[in-house]
């Protein structure tokens, strides 16, 4: 089997993995330090969910702008463009002088999500295709890989607030500017989204809110439960997020064997069915460490479900002939990505909103909701278990 450095377009994958690991460890860097943010603000859950709001709403304006620009030029002038802007609003938030200036900085970094979010995940589509075989899973393993050290970093600075001593974080999107990510060489044919089935990406778009939902209201209200609901140490609250990167970067790492093995429609059956049960011992979870557990099983049983999409997707939208199509598969997926903040919103906006008394109740919602993922699982099945590898281009 030809490993990950010898294949042709091994350069190409870790690129893009490059982009979406840093991408990880800016979110979940910002994300695990939202009690330090509410304290330094002073803000309550309801402020943080307006704050959330504004992020997630930018970050779909920024996908339809990696939309417009790819198509123009390619994904690979996009990413860039995200990273430079990832920079600028990080730093911008990091160093803030007052709440205006912060929340100009999110602004920015929100933007900058979006068009980050949709550009690497056309590389990473048109990759898998050069690849032959699905390895979407592996990719979005990186962007937990980054989640991890996003966590360890936040766990080992608890007592840092934000500032100067956090820019070096900044060093990683800098750095990504420089891979060597897939362009193209051909002019767009805006009139082929014409033969887009939406109907059925729309579907597969369902798919992706669910997991997006139970993802971001992990994320981003996991640390804030352990420490405002249950009580956790301080220093500890970031625990809500760290298990469960490490169990989804392992279900991931496994994530493109076990879909050769046993196919797509299997694995998402099985996710919503765990992750439903996983959310229970959340939600009535009498301890914080029971809550970990829970958490740390919800994110081996989700990891899957958003690459899963995208690949379908782009399968969908690619057609018989993936190579002819590449503008069309780049505009469905940025489309596609907006799916993402429908359940951002979900997440972390609505479980924040609800369960702004007690967040009990605002980790129930996605507990119900995520077993829609069973009977959506049927719109998988396009997602082949391996394909003919096809003839390298770049």
């Amino acid at each position: 089997m030809t490993s990950l450095t010898e294949h042709p377009h091994a350069r190409h994958r870790l690129a893009a993995g490059a982009a979406f690991f840093v991408q990880g460890l800016l979110f979940i860097s910002l994300t695990t330090r939202l009690p330090q943010i509410q304290r330094r603000w002073d803000l309550d859950e309801l402020a943080v969910s307006g704050l959330l709001l504004l992020v997630v709403l930018l970050a779909g304006a920024g996908s339809v702008l990696a939309e417009l620009v790819a198509a123009r030029s390619s994904s690979a002038v996009v990413v860039r463009l995200g990273f430079v802007l990832a920079t600028v609003g990080f730093a911008a938030a990091l160093l803030a002088p007052a709440f205006g200036v912060f929340v100009a900085g999110l602004a920015v970094y929100g933007l900058a999500l979006g068009i980050v979010d949709a550009s690497s995940n056309m590389q990473a589509v048109t990759v898998e295709h050069l690849y032959g075989r699905p390895i979407l899973p592996s990719f979005h393993g990186f962007w937990t890989a980054g989640g991890i050290v996003g966590t360890l970093l936040t766990l080992a600075t608890a007592g840092t607030e934000l500032g100067v001593r956090l820019l070096p974080l900044l060093l990683f999107p800098v750095a990504v500017l420089a891979a060597p990510f897939v362009t193209k060489d051909r002019l767009p044919s805006p009139a082929a989204a014409a033969a887009v089935p939406w109907r059925r990406i729309v579907l597969l778009g369902l798919a992706m809110v669910l997991f997006y939902m139970v993802d971001t209201a992990a994320t981003t209200w996991g640390p804030v439960y352990l420490g405002g609901t249950l009580d956790a140490p301080e220093r500890l609250t970031a625990l809500a997020t760290l298990p469960y990167l490490v169990a989804t970067l392992i279900a991931r790492g496994l994530g493109d064997g076990l879909v050769d093995r046993h196919g797509a429609v299997w694995m998402l059956r099985l996710s919503g069915v765990v992750a439903s049960a996983a959310l229970a011992v959340i939600v009535f979870a009498p301890t914080w460490p029971i809550a970990v557990a829970g958490f740390t099983v919800l994110g081996g049983a989700v990891a899957t479900i958003a690459p899963l999409s995208f690949s379908a997707a782009a399968a969908i939208a690619g057609g018989d002939d993936f190579a002819s199509s590449q503008d069309r598969v780049d505009q469905v997926i940025a489309r596609f990505n907006q799916f993402n903040y429908v359940g951002a919103l979900l997440g972390a906006v609505l479980t924040g909103a609800v369960g702004s008394g007690n967040l009990r109740l605002g980790f129930a919602v996605p507990m119900v909701l995520i077993l829609g993922i069973i009977p959506l699982a049927s719109q998988f099945a396009i997602v082949r278990r391996r394909v003919p590898a096809v003839a390298p281009s770049s």
